[in-house]
């Protein structure tokens, strides 16, 4: 058989092999989707209200805002994400052409973790009627306007005559990280009690203050930048080889770098501001994709969103069910979780055991 023939018959395995993941990891999100509806301190049955509803019976009007205002916008909040942290991880490694790559090496994360302190610390401080007017959107905004600032800077910074270096992008995003948490660090020493409670659960992740006006202001940043993502895939995969050998290829490699930290910065943003720090999803899931279905990003990107909906639904669940009714920040379940997998990873991939 020809060299071509068999390259082209691997190629058609890997498609076949990503359209089955797609599948079946829809089918699990699905299920997951379900279990996130039905479980939960409350005692609401998904079922009863369900039927009741289609049915078009009134039922218990606690039980319909249990479900529909508490429990629906925080799967979709979850689905979100987890999608959008996946797929900023796979994005990140394919740019920066390293696995340990994770979306806070641009600084989103150091910088909406500013913003969010920034607000929570002086927020306090502020006249009452501009606390009023801000009311719950002032961490989400702050957050991510911090994120957009650290990123637009990076990008200033390690863009040289209209050419981005991403070497440079990662020590200035390393520099900035240490900077953002020296000037967090201060803020959390100055603030009382009360402030501290909130700084430690945001900064640990939660899902739990969804709701649909949190989600009607993440989610267009979220899904524009995720329909953006497939665009990159064929670029990224030229980027594999090298920036020479991707630009001798015919591919605008200044114009996708462009669009992949844009796309990470909004994505990353939206995400971090409405849940918090939520660390392991974005390196863990694109590591596992890429043992099962390999490393085209056209099949990766898609089932990374997949996964990392299924993974931090997966682990909002947990949260909630291991000490009911209070509930474990999601951050702590997802690293008690993502770093034994990263570890197994790491050590499958160096060789030092054989799994």
């Amino acid at each position: 058989m020809s060299l071509a023939a068999t390259a082209s018959g691997g190629l058609d395995d890997r498609a076949v092999l990503g359209r089955l993941c797609c599948l079946a990891l829809g089918a699990v999100l699905a299920v997951v989707s379900l279990a996130s509806l039905t479980f939960g301190a409350s005692g609401v049955d998904l079922w009863s209200v369900g039927g009741a509803i289609l049915r078009g019976e009134e039922g218990s009007q606690r039980d319909r805002i249990v479900l529909l205002d508490i429990r629906l916008p925080r799967l979709l909040m979850g689905v979100l994400v987890g999608a959008a942290l996946a797929v900023s991880g796979a994005v990140m490694q394919g740019l920066f052409r390293n696995p340990l790559a994770d979306p806070g090496l641009v600084g989103v994360s150091a910088g909406a973790v500013l913003g969010a302190v920034t607000a929570i610390v002086v927020g306090s401080a502020l006249p009452v009627w501009v606390i009023g007017w801000t009311g719950i959107y002032a961490v989400p905004v702050a957050a991510f306007l911090g994120g957009w600032a650290s990123t637009i800077l990076l990008y200033r910074v390690s863009t040289r005559r209209g050419r981005t270096s991403v070497a440079t992008m990662l020590l200035a995003g390393i520099a900035l990280g240490a900077l953002t948490g020296a000037v967090s660090g201060l803020m959390i020493y100055a603030a009382d009690d009360g402030e501290l409670r909130e700084l430690t659960f945001w900064g640990l992740g939660s899902l739990a203050g969804a709701s649909w006006a949190k989600l009607a202001a993440a989610a267009p940043a979220i899904l524009l930048a995720l329909a953006a993502t497939p665009l990159l895939a064929r670029g990224l995969d030229a980027l594999a080889l090298g920036e020479a050998a991707a630009m001798h290829l015919g591919q605008p490699v200044q114009r996708i770098k462009n669009a992949a930290i844009l796309s990470v910065a909004a994505a990353t943003g939206a995400a971090v501001a409405v849940s918090g720090g939520i660390g392991f999803v974005g390196i863990v899931v694109p590591h596992l994709l890429r043992l099962m279905i390999g490393p085209s990003h056209r099949w990766l990107l898609p089932n990374a969103a997949l996964l990392g909906a299924v993974f931090l639904v997966g682990a909002d669940i947990l949260s909630r069910s291991v000490i009911p009714p209070a509930e474990l920040p999601i951050g702590i379940v997802t690293a008690v979780v993502g770093g034994p997998v990263f570890l197994w990873i790491l050590l499958r991939s160096h060789g030092v055991v054989d799994l």
